[in-house]
């Protein structure tokens, strides 16, 4: 499974390819960050933001694209650049049939540290552990891209067996009413 982790924001939005499936070694295909300049109009940024992430889905073709999901901050200015950034990321893969999976901050961290507290320090020092890297991916934003994919390789197979339970459910469920 080949997988795009897309860390939004408009400044530096990270971005990271991982390959593997759960349970064996993963592998770094990519890592970098789309910047864009704080001064620009917003349109434009996010047009960069959106060529950017398509010329990483054209250069490393992922099956799937894994978004970190907005959360509320204090600073409405900082949420809206970051839910911006990430519409575009969804649009950009939705526009190619690719599946795309939205994970929390903290399931994140739960997934490659153990905790859903942990700081950016230890989500980078496993990154780099899991990865076999010589060093954590720099700026912050690149790690957490790389962290992204790596939860969405490990969580996809339950989930996916979950969604098929749950559909199995509704099928029974549907035909036991109209029997």
């Amino acid at each position: 499974m080949r997988v795009l982790g897309v860390d939004p924001g408009l400044t530096r939005c990270g971005v990271g390819v991982v390959e593997g499936v759960a349970g064996r070694p993963l592998t770094m295909i990519g890592v970098g960050v789309v910047r864009t300049p704080a001064d620009a109009e917003l349109s434009h940024r996010l047009l960069a933001v959106e060529q950017g992430i398509e010329g990483w889905l054209d250069e490393h073709r992922p099956e799937y694209v894994a978004v970190e999901r907005v959360f509320s901050q204090h600073n409405v200015r900082t949420v809206m650049g970051t839910a911006q950034a990430s519409a575009v990321a969804m649009l950009c893969a939705a526009r190619r049939g690719i599946p795309v999976a939205l994970h929390t901050p903290s399931e994140v961290k739960a997934a490659v540290t153990g905790s859903g507290r942990a700081d950016k320090a230890q989500v980078g020092a496993m990154v780099t552990r899991l990865l076999r890297l010589s060093a954590p991916p720099r700026p912050a934003d690149a790690a957490d891209a790389l962290a992204l994919a790596i939860c969405h390789i490990w969580r996809a197979p339950a989930q996916n067996r979950l969604q098929q339970a749950v559909a199995r459910h509704a099928v029974h469920a549907t035909k036991g009413r109209t029997a």
